[in-house]
């Protein structure tokens, strides 16, 4: 006889309102943006890193640094900020291609050389892929490991002088539910060369990877530097170019359901029920918003941030136990160290 699925949690006892948008946010948080400098990685108008950035232009903050691959794209989200807020707000733009590990250096060289930015008050980690096909980045590593993990951990280490000279610097990757699909694969995070690949499990331990950084940062500098650094999941958000590679995204959704039951998980009951309601994008960067700006987080420095909560980790079913183990997350930056060939002496 099957062992029948946990029960849907009751999402109406839940301390927080998941329509709350990044634009009601920026009004709360007006203070603790004015005067910023933010830099926010993957900033295109289409994803909820642009619209990040397009909603805490309103609160004047004194810069914001938009990366990304593709400068056209960056291009038109710096027109868009300047046209919202008749160019009151300033922007500049920084390419960069997480994928090649040379490509984060040229960038990190870059923003170091720029002396009218001598501080970064908050770096927002938001490029990613989504449960792509197998491939391997230039420097031989699984795609989604290279492009979600690999590439911003190295740029946040080689920009780390300008990060720790904000007063109270804050970083902020953005991971996802989908960290549940695997943790590190330490014997095998490059999936035997795509012998033993899963696309929805690359994508659980990159989002397994965001967790632990954001863990890292806050135990390496929290109080050496008061930097605070939080992860986040921003929901399933409808209208994001995340997931436009996929020939049929139903298809997709059935295959991580698959992977789900496999692994026990409630989310499985979840997305077969439709409980993951998609939400727009100013929904979606709300929490990006909090993440970033909250001054409610501090004693949970390292944490995880859902729908604008920061997660309880003593008693939460939502944040697997692998990505919330300190000695898990020093295992991956000796791993990531290893594999971006730099330690950084911290």
């Amino acid at each position: 006889m099957a062992s029948p699925m946990p029960e849907v949690p009751d999402y109406t006892s839940r301390p927080y309102d998941a329509t709350t948008t990044a634009t009601q946010l920026t009004e709360k948080y007006a203070s603790e943006i004015k005067d910023k400098t933010v830099l926010v990685v993957g900033a295109s108008l289409t994803s909820i890193g642009g619209e990040f950035a397009l909603r805490i232009a309103k609160a004047q903050p004194k810069l914001i640094i938009l990366a990304g691959r593709s400068t056209q794209k960056l291009q038109q989200a710096a027109a868009a900020i300047s046209t919202a807020n008749n160019a009151v707000t300033s922007t500049k733009i920084l390419q960069i291609d997480l994928l090649s590990l040379s490509s984060v250096r040229e960038a990190a060289a870059e923003l170091l050389s720029w002396d009218h930015v001598p501080h970064i008050d908050v770096v927002m980690l938001n490029a990613g892929i989504m449960a792509t096909e197998y491939a391997l980045s230039a420097d031989g590593f699984e795609s989604q490991f290279a492009t979600n993990h690999l590439g911003p951990f190295l740029f946040v280490n080689l920009i780390m002088a300008k990060v720790l000279a904000a007063p109270a610097p804050r970083v902020v990757p953005v991971s996802s539910n989908g960290h549940r699909l695997s943790p590190i694969r330490w014997a095998d995070y490059n999936f035997s060369n795509g012998e033993t690949y899963n696309k929805w499990r690359a994508y659980g331990q990159s989002k397994t990877a965001n967790i632990l950084f954001a863990r890292s940062l806050a135990a390496k500098f929290g109080t050496s530097h008061h930097l605070q650094a939080y992860s986040l999941c921003p929901g399933l958000v409808g209208e994001t170019q995340l997931g436009a590679h996929f020939a049929d995204i139903s298809v997709e959704i059935q295959d991580m359901i698959v992977l789900d039951r496999e692994l026990g998980n409630i989310e499985a009951n979840l997305f077969a029920s439709n409980a993951f309601q998609p939400k727009t994008l100013d929904v979606g960067a709300s929490t990006l918003v909090t993440a970033a700006f909250s001054p409610d987080f501090k004693d949970g420095n390292g944490g995880f941030v859902h729908d604008n909560q920061l997660e309880d980790l003593a008693n939460t079913w939502y944040v697997k136990v692998w990505a919330r183990d300190d000695f898990e997350a020093e295992r991956l930056w000796k791993l990531s160290e290893k594999l971006v060939g730099q330690e950084f002496g911290y």
